[in-house]
C-alpha cells in the first residue's frame, strides 16, 4: 500500500490515544525499532505460502545487515513463538533499509532447508519509533508432506481405477482473503459477517480473564469497537477488528490464537506494547499484509 496511506492510518492510531497522558505517550514514543513477521513450514517445498502450511514454532530468524567493510553480519535474531510470529528489536532507529531477514535454523520436523531471504519493508518512522516487517519466510522438512503433489510415491500392490475428477467448484467465502477495518464491523448491513460472537458478546468472554481484568465483565465487543480517547480503548478497538476478521476468513494475517496471544502480551506489557499491537492490528484491519494490499470482501446482508 502507499506510503501516505501507512502514515495516515499510524496518525489515526496515535491520535485517538488521550492527549491528557502527555507524560505517558512521550515515554512510549521512546526511540525503539521492530523487525516483525511470521515464519511458515513450507509443507510441500514448492517455495511459496499455501493454505497448508502453518506457522512454524522454535524457529530462528535473524536480521542481516552489511558492514561498512560490506561484509554480512547479523544484527539481530529472535525465536519465533508458538504461533510462528517472532520480533527482532533494536534500540534507537537505526535505518535498516538495506537489509533482511532469513531463517537461520529450524526445529526437528521442519528445518532441513530455509527459504530465501526476504528485505524488509518500512511501514512507518515518526516520534523515534519506527516498525519494518517482512513478507513470510519459509523453512522445509526433510521430504515434502505425504498429501503434497511431489511427495514421494508409495509402491501400490494392486492397481486401483481411477477416480473421476470432480469439477472445481467456486472458493468458500471463509478461504477468501479479507481484511476490514472496525468501522465495516459496525454497519447494520454486515452483521451478518459476524461468526462465533455476536454484538452483545461481552469482552471478557472474547478475549479471556487478561482482557476481564483491564475492562471489566460488563463491556461488549459492539462497545469495544467505539473505543477511542484512550490507549487502551483504542488498542481493544483493534484487537476486536481483528478477532472478527480472523473468524470470518482462515487467510487473515493474524490467526484467531495469535490475536489472543497478542492481545494479553499487550495488556500484560508496557504502554509502548500496548501502542506496537495497536499498531500491528491497525495495519492488519486495513489489509496492510506487508507489501501487500488486501481489500475488504463485504457485500450487503440480504435482509
Amino acid at each position: 500500500m502507499g506510503r501516505m496511506k501507512v502514515v495516515l492510518l499510524v496518525l489515526g492510531t496515535i491520535l485517538s490515544i488521550s492527549w491528557e497522558e502527555e507524560e505517558g505517550f512521550m515515554t512510549l514514543a521512546s526511540a525503539n525499532t521492530m523487525v516483525t513477521g511470521t515464519v511458515f513450514c513450507d509443507q510441500c517445498q514448492d517455495g511459496e505460502r499455501g493454505f497448508l502450511d502453518y506457522g512454524l514454532s522454535g524457529a530462528k530468524v535473524a536480521v542481516v545487515c552489511r558492514g561498512t567493510d560490506g561484509k554480512e553480519m547479523a544484527y539481530g535474531e529472535d525465536e519465533t513463538n508458538w504461533f510462528g510470529s517472532y520480533s527482532v528489536y533494536f534500540d534507537g532507529s537505526p535505518d535498516l533499509s538495506g537489509c533482511y531477514a532469513r531463517v537461520v535454523g529450524g526445529p526437528a520436523g521442519c528445518g532441513a532447508a530455509a527459504g530465501p531471504a526476504q528485505g524488509l519493508t518500512l511501514l512507518f518512522r515518526m516520534f523515534g519509533m519506527a516498525m519494518y516487517v517482512v513478507e513470510p519466510l519459509l523453512s522445509e522438512p526433510q521430504v515434502p508432506a505425504g498429501f503434497c503433489p511431489n511427495a514421494p510415491s508409495l509402491p501400490s500392490p494392486t492397481p486401483t481405477p481411477a477416480l473421476p475428477v470432480p469439477p472445481p467448484t467456486p472458493p468458500l467465502p471463509l478461504f477468501e482473503v479479507s481484511a476490514c477495518p472496525y468501522g465495516k464491523w459496525l454497519m447494520p448491513q454486515y452483521q451478518c459477517y459476524w461468526r462465533v460472537v455476536n454484538p452483545d458478546t461481552r469482552v471478557a468472554i472474547a478475549f479471556g480473564p487478561v482482557a476481564a481484568g483491564r475492562y471489566g465483565v460488563e463491556l461488549t465487543l459492539w462497545e469495544a469497537l467505539h473505543g477511542r480517547g484512550d490507549l487502551y480503548r483504542t488498542l481493544l478497538r483493534e484487537a476486536t477488528a481483528s478477532l472478527l476478521n480472523s473468524y470470518n476468513t482462515l487467510n487473515f494475517l493474524y490467526p484467531t490464537l495469535s490475536v489472543f496471544d497478542l492481545m494479553n502480551r499487550a495488556l500484560v506489557g508496557s504502554p509502548q506494547d500496548a501502542l506496537t499491537v495497536a499498531l500491528r492490528f491497525r495495519m492488519a484491519n486495513s489489509g496492510a499484509f506487508g507489501v501487500e494490499t488486501v481489500g475488504c470482501n463485504f457485500t450487503p446482508c440480504r435482509s
